[in-house]
């Protein structure tokens, strides 16, 4: 059972980051075309379960499961889609989780999901003051329970991602 832990904000998120990212460079070499900080933990003042979520874009997802040995290696575990079509996902640390992979290929509009709502929340401190008090309000109420930590932010998040969008269209 997961145990649901959200943190005030940590600078060392973002060597974190930067750490793994270098990795992902050497195992995806040429395919790779960017790699993307994303989450609450690439957020400055956001709390967050102190899970690194990384989004590798990549030419094509075709032949890109040549790659699972080396992620392996790397210490991820395989997941495929994990349940959405287009993405391939990796985590590493079992139960005591520290990094998420979502890679995508050029051109997925998940990217741009993933990547403006990251860059409305820079731009939007009061959104963070928010949604950091809904997350550690809920990580209060269920601390072992991912499922219902998860439930209980989503529809606050996907009104915010409307927000995200809308601010990123009109800039």
């Amino acid at each position: 059972m997961r145990q649901v832990i959200v943190t005030p904000y940590q600078e060392v998120w973002g060597k974190m980051f930067e750490t793994e990212a270098a990795r992902l460079r050497t195992v995806f070499g040429g395919r790779l075309r960017a790699v993307h900080h994303i989450g609450s933990t690439s957020v400055p003042g956001l709390s967050a379960k102190p899970i690194i979520d990384i989004l590798p874009v990549v030419d094509t997802l075709g032949d890109i499961e040549s790659f699972d040995t080396a992620m392996e290696a790397l210490g991820y575990e395989v997941k495929g889609e994990f349940g959405m079509p287009g993405r391939r996902y990796y985590r590493k640390g079992d139960d005591n989780r520290t990094h998420h992979i979502h890679l995508y290929a050029e051109g997925s509009p998940e990217i741009r999901r993933h990547v403006v709502f990251r860059d409305y929340l820079r731009q939007h401190p009061d959104e963070v003051v928010a949604y950091s008090a809904i997350k550690e309000q809920l990580a209060e109420q269920y601390p072992v329970d991912i499922e219902s930590y998860i439930a209980g932010k989503d529809a606050f998040v996907k009104e915010m991602e409307q927000r995200a969008l809308a601010w990123w269209y009109r800039g």
